[in-house]
């Protein structure tokens, strides 16, 4: 995968450089356009990471610039729009700070290896955002990275003594209006004429991106016993989605709702090939002699012995070729047979049983996660040359998506959807269907004034480095798909943003 980036960058910059914008919207007179039956004299954005501009791993100030909102806010200046802050961090590094020791991450920066090798990085700096730093002023902007759906309502999520115990969001500590607040409350004092609210993808998204390593908690409207990477009940969802949406508009309010889109339809589950380990014949042929008893005397045994299935034992069996194979994985939903292997009439070692307790191969109904990349075919142990992650040693299982875990995520995702777009037809509000909209960008591409964007990793133009946020171009495309919806439910005649002129790649730290 390095060396794919390495040459499909070096095109994408020659792109990025040569490109001269055509403007979609070329009247810059305020009284040329309408603002139909809404009013944007006070608008106030509700959400998480994708509200608040998140890109490359991280918020920062230049990416804040860019989120969606901000970019909305610009353009409802020409209809009667307000004023609109955001709670800017400190600098362009991306990291946060809690009483002088780092709590989150600095943002992802390109780097490049002495093979000329491009790859993403942590940019090696000391940030300066520090959430006991409590921000003055009102903001329109409450994007909160990090947040589900439950989160929005939930009373202390911006109190600073909550931070290591888990029940508070460091982001919004910065900004709430006081310990108990919520993101919600804090939205609807300001009584605001228009809003915008996109939520829901973190509560299944955790999920997913660990690899499934959390429980889908369909069927548990409590969420005090949810943990970060669990699946949220599409019932708990759907009911306080409609509470947060009625809590916004109680005094009249107009606004624009988006859905949320499949996973399959981001880079960080589709840019690793299943098929990642290159060998050659005699490797090939050397491993599958080792699988041989695995293969042709342990499965059927067990299999004969009725503690696992024909499927199951077809499904575990490993074979390596000559090319492009499929990494071994350690599959938790596989029965684990190692305590067996350790008895009769197997005795093997205990090493040896834990290795093949839930081993099977990845197959092509697996999705491996963009951050995969960083363990497989490395050697964990520098004395034993041998030890391959994806060859000799599985992949954990939090590096894979299954097909079965793929299907929850679906689910859910689709039920999400369902109770978005039923309470936007319900409250005549303007929806914005992401879902279609990315999975065109996933399936076709789509032109815009001065190319074509793609879900490819990096060199697409739509998504960052983190490869799940938008790049400052594709928030522009969500801008305008935004507008669009805007347009047609309230008869406006907002003007949009010309996706050529935003960056889809930050080449330097401003």
């Amino acid at each position: 995968m390095k060396n794919y980036l390495k040459y499909t960058l070096l095109i994408f910059l020659a792109g990025f450089y040569g490109c001269e914008p055509e403007f979609e919207n070329s009247v810059d007179d305020p009284g040329f356009y309408s603002s139909g039956s809404a009013d944007f004299s006070r608008y106030v954005a509700v959400g998480n990471s994708l509200t608040a501009g998140y890109t490359d791993g991280a918020l920062f100030i230049s990416a804040q610039a860019y989120s969606y909102p901000n970019l909305m806010a610009s353009k409802f200046q020409f209809v009667g729009g307000g004023e609109f802050n955001q709670p800017l961090m400190n600098d362009n590094i991306g990291g946060m700070k809690l009483g002088g020791t780092q709590i989150l991450p600095n943002r992802l920066v390109l780097s490049v290896d002495a093979n000329g090798n491009f790859s993403p990085v942590r940019m090696d700096a000391v940030p300066t955002t520090d959430a006991g730093t409590k921000l003055s002023g009102s903001f329109q902007n409450l994007g909160v990275p990090g947040a589900k759906s439950y989160h929005l309502m939930a009373p202390g999520y911006g109190n600073v003594a909550g931070i290591l115990q888990g029940t508070a969001n460091p982001y919004f500590v910065r900004f709430s209006s006081s310990e108990n607040a919520t993101v919600i409350a804090d939205a609807a004092s300001q009584d605001p004429t228009f809003f915008s609210l996109w939520i829901g993808n973190n509560d299944m998204l955790g999920y997913a991106t660990s690899g499934g390593s959390g429980v889908d908690q369909t069927g548990n409207m409590n969420p005090e016993t949810y943990e970060t990477n669990d699946i949220t009940d599409p019932n708990l969802f759907a009911a306080i989605f409609t509470q947060q949406v009625d809590a916004l508009i109680q005094n009249g309010a107009k606004g624009v709702v988006f859905n949320l889109p499949e996973v399959t339809a981001i880079p960080y589950f589709n840019t690793v090939p299943t098929r990642v380990i290159p060998l050659d014949a005699s490797t090939a042929a050397m491993l599958n002699s080792q699988f041989e008893p695995y293969n042709n005397l342990i499965l059927p045994g067990l299999q004969a012995a009725g503690i696992i299935s024909s499927d199951e034992a077809q499904m575990r069996k490993i074979n390596f070729v000559s090319g492009q194979n499929f990494p071994i994985m350690s599959d938790d939903e596989l029965t684990d047979i190692s305590n067996l292997l350790m008895g009769t009439p197997f005795n093997l070692p205990v090493e040896t049983a834990k290795l093949l307790g839930q081993l099977r191969q990845v197959n092509d109904d697996d999705l491996i996660v963009l951050t995969a990349s960083s363990v497989i075919g490395t050697i964990p142990d520098t004395n034993n040359p041998l030890g391959i992650i994806g060859v000799s040693i599985p992949l954990e299982d939090q590096w894979v998506l299954t097909k079965k875990e793929q299907d929850r995520v679906k689910q859910a995702t689709q039920a999400y959807n369902i109770t978005i777009k039923t309470v936007a037809e319900s409250r005549g509000l303007a929806f914005v269907d992401v879902n279609q909209a990315l999975q065109r960008v996933a399936n076709e591409g789509i032109p815009y004034d001065g190319g074509i964007l793609t879900a490819q990793f990096v060199v697409g133009g739509t998504f960052s480095l983190d490869g799940v946020h938008p790049t400052p171009k594709g928030y522009a495309y969500i801008t305008n798909l935004a507008i669009d919806a805007i347009n047609r439910t309230y008869d406006a005649t907002i003007p949009k943003v010309n996706v050529g002129d935003y960056p889809s790649l930050t080449l330097h730290n401003n």
